[in-house]
């Protein structure tokens, strides 16, 4: 297959950057993506130009390195894909791509498709610790914890942070993944005893990343590979409103 890409490159956040036409001549429909853009990057090289910078790692699914729109849609067109799980057989010969990245002013572009999601990161440390005993592994029975609320923590740990939520939003808003992280946690009882400050904490360190607010338009669901539902984001501001109602009396009673 010939497939034409219109690349975004950029050489960092600083400078400005473009949009850069190239010909992928020898497209295998077995390929996956990131494999396409290898073979381009090995022409590339061999003509004394500068590859096409992108994120990737396990190229599994798993990781969340990966990550950049195609045709305006994060991870392309298949639902439930990481762009390193896309292949080209999706696609059909003379298909004309765009290829851009993640657009959020929390993401700043490193290079080309590659952006830095270390704001993620800083959202998860502002999470704190879970309280729980270190030496022995307790037996499996020692906690028991309802079958929806193991489903649901275990479905909210699937997000892998690629980023694709704050892409597809038009709001450029971290909710779901950080609706996600919080669910994750506060659904055992391992998590329980720390949630109202870690939700007040994290909710703080989205909002101080410059990430945007929700407004349920509902894109975060669809774009997301693994699948974390919006429900995550209730849950998330459930937590939060009771926290913060806590804290304030609290402070009212002068005990915070």
């Amino acid at each position: 297959m010939r497939i034409t890409l219109h690349v975004w490159r950029q050489k960092n956040a600083r400078e400005a950057g473009k949009f850069v036409e190239y010909l992928a001549g020898h497209v295998s429909p077995d390929m996956s993506f990131l494999e396409m853009l290898d073979v381009l990057n090995e022409e590339l090289i061999g003509k004394g130009e500068e590859p096409i910078a992108f994120d990737h790692d396990c190229r599994e699914g798993i990781c969340g390195m990966c990550g950049f729109m195609v045709n305006g849609v994060a991870h392309g067109p298949m639902p439930g894909t990481t762009v390193c799980q896309l292949h080209m057989r999706h696609f059909k010969d003379g298909d004309v791509l765009w290829l851009e990245p993640w657009r959020a002013a929390a993401f700043p572009v490193v290079r080309d498709l590659a952006v830095n999601r270390s704001a993620f990161d800083r959202i998860i440390s502002a999470g704190g610790y879970v309280s729980v005993g270190t030496g022995n592994a307790p037996d499996a029975n020692a906690i028991p914890v309802p079958k929806p609320a193991a489903e649901m923590s275990m479905d909210a740990a699937a997000c892998i942070g690629c980023g694709a939520c704050v892409a597809a939003c038009p709001n450029a808003s971290a909710s779901l993944f950080t609706g996600a992280k919080l669910t994750h946690l506060g659904m055992l009882p391992q998590g329980a005893a720390e949630q109202p400050r870690r939700v007040i904490a994290m909710v703080a360190q989205a909002q101080a990343e410059g990430f945007g607010h929700c407004t349920n338009v509902g894109e975060c669901e669809a774009a997301c590979p693994k699948g974390i539902p919006l429900e995550v984001i209730g849950r998330m501001n459930a937590d939060f409103l009771k926290a913060s109602l806590h804290k304030r009396d609290e402070i009212q009673r002068g005990d915070g």
